[in-house]
């Protein structure tokens, strides 16, 4: 998630190269493929004591309860070196175990990192080269062991995102996209996203995604994704984070949605998204999103239940409607990550209102979002 930092870059039209498009099929399609949840949080906040009921009231793993409800994928986060307890790859392999016993697919997101990072960090990870050169071969050869190591397990990914919300680069800062000084990196960083594709189809044929945090923000998508056609990096999925909250209204990601879909003959994956239930805050620490947040649908979703649950309806329809079947589908950010666990050691819980939990890990009506039709 980014919740740090909103800078964007507005930019028109660079002429698109021809590459490697690969066709929308033109056929409709109303169910979505990937229907799914980030649960990295989970066996942290198991150990933490939480324990989680469905709509019924009977206690399950989270996974169990939205497979049960018709989800199909998780996606799981992997940091290098983060502080011990998070999710590392070895918490991953874990946690992918779970999710093929639940009957889930893999959407694997390393952050290249040894903790967060989003559009307004992407630190390089302690004891890797701090030069292009090093950090090629490096980000190549860490990439193509992790893939493996899933598919070592009997987990292999079906889709692979090349770093978290990567808008403004990667492995900084090297790969840094607008640095202080005002340029702009491209070369740099689209050789470091090729490396690490290569690295990974080396290993195996999961779909690649690029992700970035511009659900609603039509011209900062076209603006990113035009520099990566015209430097020739070879991608199968537009992923997108989308909160209302900071990436415009329903109607501006739909518009942006199948704008890119039909400019660049990609689907899209809403790879994060979240709404509140309620305003208040679990844990008393103090949360992201508050009562002064702007909901830019708030009449037809207020900060509810009912209203998350008709805001991922909304979202549904928007994915179902897009052109030529391109709205992939979804993954909820975190729905799980109800108080016990915080950000960092010693923190809060900072969205404990944006999950498909209660405060106490029971059920919200939102989670039928996971269902097939």
């Amino acid at each position: 998630m980014a919740g740090i930092s909103r800078r964007g870059v507005l930019g028109g039209g660079l002429a698109l190269a021809a590459g490697p498009i690969l066709p929308v099929p033109r056929h409709a399609r109303r169910a979505l493929s990937v229907r799914g949840a980030d649960l990295s949080f989970l066996p942290q906040l198991e150990e933490a004591g939480v324990k989680y009921r469905d709509l019924g009231g009977r206690v399950e793993p989270a996974e169990r309860i939205l497979a049960e409800q018709g989800a199909n994928a998780m996606r799981l986060r992997v940091w290098v070196n983060p502080p011990a307890g998070y999710s590392d790859e070895r918490r991953a392999l874990g946690l992918a175990r779970r999710a093929k016993r639940a009957g889930l697919k893999i959407v694997l997101d390393p952050h290249y990192s040894d903790f967060w990072a989003d559009p307004g960090k992407q630190p390089i990870p302690a004891g890797w080269p701090v030069d292009l050169a090093g950090l090629t071969a490096k980000i190549r050869q860490y990439t193509r062991r992790l893939v493996r190591d899933f598919a070592a397990q009997g987990t292999p990914v079906d889709i692979l995102q090349i770093g978290n919300e990567i808008t403004n680069g990667i492995l900084w800062p090297v790969g840094q996209l607008y640095p202080p000084d005002g340029t702009q990196r491209w070369e740099a960083f689209t050789q470091l996203l090729k490396a690490a594709i290569g690295g990974a189809r080396e290993e195996c044929d999961a779909r690649i995604m690029l992700h970035i945090d511009k659900g609603g923000l039509m011209g900062d998508t076209r603006w990113f994704f035009d520099h990566i056609v015209a430097h020739d990096v070879p991608f199968d999925i537009i992923g997108q984070s989308y909160y209302p909250m900071w990436h415009g209204s329903i109607a501006d990601l739909a518009a942006n949605t199948n704008d890119a879909v039909e400019r660049y003959r990609k689907p899209v994956l809403l790879a994060e998204i979240a709404y509140p239930w309620t305003f208040e805050d679990g844990d008393g620490r103090g949360n992201i999103v508050g009562p002064g947040t702007v909901l830019p649908d708030a009449a037809r979703f207020p900060a509810t239940p009912d209203g998350q649950a008709a805001f991922f309806h909304g979202v549904r329809e928007v994915l179902a409607k897009a052109p030529g079947g391109g709205g992939l589908g979804f993954l909820a950010w975190e729905p799980e990550w109800v108080p016990g666990v915080g950000w960092e050691p010693g923190a809060e819980a900072s969205n404990d209102n944006l999950t498909q939990f209660d405060f106490t890990g029971r059920a919200l009506p939102s989670i039928r979002a996971y269902r097939r039709p």
